[in-house]
């Protein structure tokens, strides 16, 4: 199943499990990203890059693919932004154009979304300040996702 990573998700990983201390789990990672399983939109491996250079630096040399910005992706996030409300650069407390790129990337990919952004149990009245998985969850985007820890679980390794 084709997976696509959000800057949260790996920043997270990276910070709470290691890899000086989890290695089989990184190493586990690295086949994943070898085998194009695990993927990463350009705008979140930027985010990667300015916030925890040493990740994105790993993830260069792993081979990670970036799914760069095409034609079907820029028009999905026009889709995304018009669901949402947003108009220009008006954007509220949620999902900021980096977001919605990286949504529009695991959609176009037909890929489940790996975020460890906040879930929002219920929709706030703005629509504009809904995060990526309230984002995912609309009818109309429809992305399945799950974060970092879900996705350790559900590969069924044992990295001990």
């Amino acid at each position: 199943m084709l997976r696509v990573i959000d800057a949260s998700s790996i920043i997270h990983g990276w910070d709470n499990y290691p890899p000086e201390q989890f290695p089989r789990l990184w190493k586990w990672v690295a086949e994943e990203i070898e085998s194009k399983e695990l993927q990463i939109p350009r705008v979140a491996f930027d985010e990667v890059k300015g916030k925890l250079p040493e990740c994105a630096d790993w993830l260069r040399d792993t081979g990670i693919e970036k799914l760069v910005e095409n034609e079907g992706i820029l028009k999905f996030a026009v889709t995304i932004h018009s669901l949402l409300g947003i108009e220009g650069d008006d954007y509220g407390n949620g999902v900021g154009e980096n977001d919605i790129l990286i949504i529009a990337s695991a959609k176009i990919s037909n890929a489940e979304l790996i975020t460890n952004e906040k879930i929002q149990n219920n929709l706030p009245s703005n629509l504009k300040n809904c995060k990526i998985p309230a984002v995912c969850d609309f009818q109309k985007v429809c992305v399945p996702h799950i974060d970092f820890l879900r996705y350790l679980k559900v590969s069924g390794e044992v990295f001990g």
